[in-house]
């Protein structure tokens, strides 16, 4: 039997998962990486990604995250994201409406590019963990 640790994922409208774990994959601002139990100490950036997380349970609970931390230090992992919507609760119609209102937004001169470009980033994220890219 795998050996299970504690992780949290929080973010400022509250805690969307809190529970012990057999692994959990993050994508970090340098590439994606897998913690598991006795992972070493690390404090890691977020970028627009899933996480998938391994239950205790033995079920994989996927969230779309928006940027953030990540830390994991004896066998306790907390993530705080920006925003972490899970997989199942996406609304694929309403992501690709935001992506396409966001792509017309970066053709639009009175509009900030980097605003646009991280709503287009968003809503691609949304789209691709709800349809398990």
């Amino acid at each position: 039997m795998a050996k299970t640790f504690h992780a949290q994922l929080l973010t400022p409208n509250g805690s969307e998962f809190d529970g012990n774990i057999i692994g959990i994959k993050v994508p970090g601002t340098e590439g994606k990486f897998e913690m598991l139990y006795n992972h070493a100490p690390i404090i890691s950036t977020l970028t627009y990604g899933k996480v998938e997380i391994h239950t205790a349970e033995d079920k994989i609970i996927t969230f779309a995250v928006s940027g953030g931390f990540v830390e994991m230090n004896d066998n306790d992992v907390t993530l705080l994201a920006e925003e972490a919507i899970e997989a199942e609760k996406i609304d694929i119609g309403k992501a690709k409406e935001e992506l396409d209102k966001a792509k017309k937004a970066l053709h639009d001169k009175l509009n900030d590019r980097a605003v646009a470009e991280s709503a287009v980033k968003r809503a691609d994220n949304l789209i691709k963990t709800a349809l398990g890219k």
